[in-house]
């Protein structure tokens, strides 16, 4: 049974952790006072902000959202599962909902950040079994607020597929949740082709959450979080590179990527992309199918881009049509997503309920 209000994490573990950073309750705050008027509406409603806009209710899902199953993290050792509570607040799942509730968030699609890469196979095999388990009983409990991505052990190929066939099919969780990349591999290598197509097939949605850049930890050191600021971005805009370049979006052009934080660095700088071959032709050996800028509009992407211009600036190059709503929830980057959608003033009225949720909602098949 999934229990929940632990205020440390050496007291008795919930099944699930909602994790937060120092700044919750200065975010709780926040959050009740985040109403504001805009080209949509969001009035509270016996406690619970509905959004609507131009009259219309609009059902609002975050696709970019964190947990944690504390007894599978603990299967990695303690020093595993101190790294990833040890200076975070517990929260139980009432806090969530409250907190979803002020800012007016209809829906969470739940994700766990893999930390299992490196695991060897019976281990990785019970971690993902523990993840993906927890994560359907916190949905069942509140169908209506929570869907999920599965946990999958891709440093085994073959076995992520069998938990990814598994998950969906049998579990009802609603995509799968991946690192930026493998250990030392990239998604690109040929051995994880099995789970793109396995994926291609199931035709659910892969988030890509990246993991750091820890080859550049010496650089990222100092002062400004800087390994999360730029090495977090990096890693997606890579991944998403290589997922390009190596040709694995044109093997599998069926799949559905959602990459965090906008999609990294890359939509913001995209042409150079389709200038690299041209200028080094020597160094490029694969022929793609189309140019590099044109995979970027086959992609998803969230809206964990902080200003109206950021925004505008992504929807013109990869299309509105391609992003959804994203907080990354309980990490309080961001407390005023659904604003900063409805107040983005080069988006139509159309676009703005695409992308707090008719387009997530498709995916996700809610």
């Amino acid at each position: 049974m999934i229990t929940h209000g632990t205020t440390h994490p050496r007291a008795a573990d919930p099944a699930i952790l909602f994790t937060g950073c120092e700044l919750h309750a200065e975010r709780g705050a926040r959050l009740a006072a985040a109403v504001r008027r805009g080209p949509g509406t969001a009035q509270p409603a016996a406690g619970r902000r509905e959004v609507t806009v131009k009259g219309r209710r609009v059902k609002t899902i975050d696709v970019h959202a964190h947990c944690l199953v504390p007894a599978a993290s603990k299967l990695l050792g303690e020093d595993a599962y101190k790294h990833h509570t040890d200076g975070i607040v517990m929260e139980d799942a009432s806090r969530r909902l409250r907190d979803m509730d002020a800012q007016g968030i209809d829906m969470e699609a739940l994700s766990i950040n893999p930390f299992w890469y490196r695991a060897d196979r019976d281990t990785a095999a019970e971690v993902v079994r523990l993840n993906n388990e927890g994560l359907v009983e916190i949905c069942a409990r509140d169908p209506e607020r929570f869907v999920a991505f599965a946990s999958v052990a891709l440093q085994f190929p073959e076995l992520a597929v069998q938990q990814l066939e598994h998950a969906v099919k049998r579990l009802g969780l609603r995509g799968a949740a991946v690192g930026g990349s493998v250990g030392d591999e990239e998604f690109a290598d040929p051995k994880f082709h099995p789970f793109w197509r396995k994926c291609e097939e199931l035709d659910v949605l892969v988030f890509l959450h990246p993991q750091g850049t820890p080859d550049l930890a010496r650089r990222l050191k100092g002062n400004g979080v800087l390994d999360n600021v730029i090495g977090n971005p990096l890693d997606t805009t890579i991944a998403l590179s290589h997922l390009i370049f190596e040709g694995t979006l044109d093997m599998f052009p069926g799949l559905k990527i959602l990459a965090a934080h906008g999609g990294g660095y890359l939509a913001s700088y995209m042409d150079r992309s389709d200038h690299g071959c041209l200028t080094f032709p020597n160094r490029c050996t694969r022929t793609l199918n189309k140019r590099p800028t044109e995979y970027l509009k086959d992609l998803y992407y969230d809206a964990l881009i902080f200003t109206p211009e950021a925004l505008r600036h992504l929807a013109a190059n990869v299309g509105s049509s391609r992003i959804m709503l994203g907080t990354d929830y309980p990490y309080p980057w961001e407390d005023r997503a659904v604003d900063h959608i409805l107040q983005t003033p080069s988006l139509t009225d159309e676009e703005r309920i695409a992308i707090l949720g008719e387009t997530a909602a498709k995916l996700l098949r809610v």
